[in-house]
């Protein structure tokens, strides 16, 4: 009985592994956020902290809807799936630029530390995630940890 309550947990979970990735991405996104919100505080002040504070929520979105225009594509066919991939990253990009045209000339805002913030965050966050993957089709995915595999058996 066990067993089945944890397969039917996994199965249930691996059904929007792309929303999962993402959701895991945004939690270990503290990781990168509070050094380079504290970087952003101490090398430019208040605005720093306030242009990294930009360039991570635009990271995390980009994040959130790009799972989100995959998942759709998955479920539409794999031509599809990369159809919204490709397409979805163009638009995320045209929605980062858009956001950062509006305010690059305030007071507030600090190129520098929004660039590096955001550059840091994207590259940093694919590298910690691509550790995560799974490339199986038994755990598509973030990859399953012991003690869930052995709760399971």
């Amino acid at each position: 009985m066990v067993a089945e309550a944890g397969g039917a947990a996994a199965l249930e979970a691996s059904a929007a592994p792309e929303r999962d990735v993402a959701r895991d991405m945004i939690r270990r996104s503290a990781l990168f956020g509070v050094p380079l919100l504290a970087g952003g505080a101490l090398g430019w002040g208040w605005t720093g902290a306030l242009s990294v504070g930009l360039a991570l929520a635009l990271v995390l979105v980009n994040f959130a809807l790009g799972a989100a225009a995959i998942g759709w594509g998955a479920r539409m066919g794999p031509s599809a799936m990369m159809a919204a991939a490709m397409g979805g990253y163009v638009v995320r990009l045209g929605i980062v630029t858009a956001a950062v045209l509006p305010v690059r000339h305030h007071d507030w805002f600090e190129l520098l530390p929004f660039a590096v913030a955001l550059l840091v965050t994207h590259l940093g966050l694919l590298i910690v995630e691509a550790r995560r993957v799974s490339a199986s089709l038994a755990f598509p995915g973030l990859k399953p940890s012991r003690s869930s595999l052995e709760r399971s058996a």
